[in-house]
């Protein structure tokens, strides 16, 4: 009777473990338009809302769900919401990007609808064409862990979302057609800037507990360091990776990347300001960059001065706290096996692609450009193209120069094939004189290496294969380079692009079309019903 007992017991936890590794359908309707009354910059300036929201509002998921977005879009332009972070598993339909989507019309809507697979963490989306993200229409996506799975740390009393990020006193209308190196008016959270409005982002806490906070600069240039008065922070959580712990006074956040930290309310009841300032740039010029909010202890009083942090210009600072975040290999996240299940100690490589990224004037026009190449969109998605007419026309396979860099600037529609089921290394390096940050849609990528000046195959040495942590942004600091590794597991056409938003929307971005001919659906999604076409 007790093995029978026992095998009873087997037999439910099986079924719930199965049960909750479906998902549930999660089904969301989004009127994006535009807001003229929110002035986050004290100015008369277009913002994109969702749902009258700036930010928009929290897609809560967990592993595996189905995520079903309606978008409706009320600009007096077209419109294309990404995903950042969100791997999209076998299907790359649902992206978001240019490459892959034809874009949703003025006064028409469309449903997205994906799956947060084998996933857990902390990402946002965004508009990710028209230079609309400088706009807003962003918002914050937390992805948490199934019952199953242990999180490797105690449960915090609460979590917060908290976007940081640059914002331009000029329309986002303006900034496209006349591209510049200014820097930015304001620093916001969460869309609010104290400088323009007096509306300080704020958080009460309890004294004694301990909170979650996830922390994406959503902005569009700047890096940024991140730090509370008097509290310390321990990270745990980057882009869907839990992190070795450790404990940090500041943080830095580079365009596009997400983060979670431990933050215990372990002071004295006040109020304690948090701050998000340049790193990495000179901002002499306007030295009240900064962005600023604060936590309200219960019955908080005066708030006294503000964090200072590290010197903005001191890279070895940066340099050494990205090499400090490091992959916990003893954690599960979205599936019971650890973590260093999946490490690169021992792979075998099988493509290598070095890319520069860069700017030129061609014909006395500003452009940004991969191996001195300048991506131009095509009226048909790459996506469809495949679909359709085997890209016939639309695109060449494999012309774009992987490891060298042209001799002269050019433009091109860059698709590079990457082999299924193997092991590419990614060398970006970054000729510009500002910081830079690569991302890569569907996969997540092992951060192995950082160095100044030139890369070369030597410079192998100095990769940590050991504990790399999974990411899928990289910042790459100017006259630097960044080395990651991707297992190409994950059929589709994917965007490989700057995170910067001005070098992304006037070129710096290819595409990897990861190819597996089996017409099975498990393999890769077949299209979508409701597919919008173009081109």
């Amino acid at each position: 009777m007790a093995s029978i007992g026992w095998l009873l017991v087997c037999v439910v936890t099986l079924a719930l473990f199965v049960s909750g590794a479906r998902g549930i359908d999660i089904f969301l309707e989004w009127d994006v338009a535009i807001d003229t009354s929110i002035k986050p910059a004290s100015a008369d300036q277009p913002v994109i809302t969702i749902n009258g929201k700036f930010p928009g509002p929290l897609i809560n998921a967990t592993t595996n769900d189905f995520v079903h977005v309606n978008v409706f879009n009320n600009l007096d332009e077209s419109l294309l919401m990404t995903w950042n972070g969100i791997q999209q598993r076998l299907n790359s339909w649902q992206d978001g990007v240019s490459g892959t989507n034809c874009p949703i019309p003025p006064g028409t809507n469309w449903t997205y609808v994906f799956q947060t697979k084998d996933q857990i963490g902390s990402f946002f989306y965004f508009p990710s064409t028209n230079f609309q993200k400088a706009a807003g229409g962003y918002g914050p996506i937390r992805v948490n862990n199934r019952n199953v799975i242990l999180v490797p740390f105690p449960k915090p009393e609460t979590e917060f979302d908290l976007l940081i990020g640059d914002w331009f006193a000029k329309s986002y209308k303006e900034r496209r057609d006349l591209p510049s190196n200014d820097l930015p008016d304001f620093i916001l959270m969460n869309g609010n800037s104290p400088f323009g409005n007096q509306i300080y982002e704020s958080f009460t806490l309890t004294k004694g507990l301990t909170y979650r906070f996830r922390i994406s600069n959503v902005g569009s240039a700047l890096s940024l360091n991140f730090r509370i008065k008097s509290h310390k922070m321990v990270l745990v959580e980057s882009e869907g990776s839990y992190t070795n712990q450790i404990t940090l006074d500041s943080l830095d956040v580079h365009v596009g990347q997400s983060y979670s930290v431990l933050v215990t309310a372990d002071q004295d009841t006040a109020v304690y300001y948090m701050v998000a300032t340049p790193t990495q740039v000179d901002t002499t010029a306007k030295s009240s960059l900064m962005g600023v909010g604060f936590l309200q202890y219960a019955n908080g009083h005066e708030l006294g001065s503000l964090p200072t942090g590290p010197d903005p210009m001191d890279r070895d600072f940066s340099v050494n706290q990205a090499k400090s975040i490091t992959w916990n290999l003893t954690t599960g996240a979205a599936r019971p096996n650890p973590q260093g299940t999946f490490n690169v100690s021992n792979i075998t490589l099988t493509q290598n692609f070095v890319l520069q990224g860069s700017k030129a004037e061609m014909g006395g026009v500003l452009r940004y450009t991969v191996n001195n190449v300048s991506y131009l969109t095509t009226a048909t998605p790459l996506k469809l193209a495949d679909h359709f007419v085997n890209g016939t026309g639309v695109y060449k396979l494999d012309t774009f120069p992987i490891d060298t860099v042209n001799s002269a600037p050019t433009y091109g529609t860059s698709v590079v094939s990457g082999i299924h089921k193997g092991w590419i290394e990614i060398v970006f390096k970054n000729s510009l004189d500002v910081m830079d940050a690569w991302h890569l849609d569907g996969f997540g990528f092992y951060v192995v290496g950082f160095g100044d000046g030139e890369w070369s195959s030597d410079s192998r040495s100095t990769y940590n294969l050991m504990d790399p942590v999974v990411r899928s942004t990289v910042q790459v600091y100017p006259g630097g380079w960044s080395a990651v590794y991707a297992y190409l597991d994950n059929p589709g056409m994917w965007n490989l692009r700057s995170q910067n938003l001005q070098n992304w929307y006037i070129g710096q971005e290819i595409y990897i079309r990861v190819f597996n001919g089996d017409a099975n659906p498990l393999k890769e999604k077949p299209i979508p019903d409701n597919v919008l076409l173009c081109g």
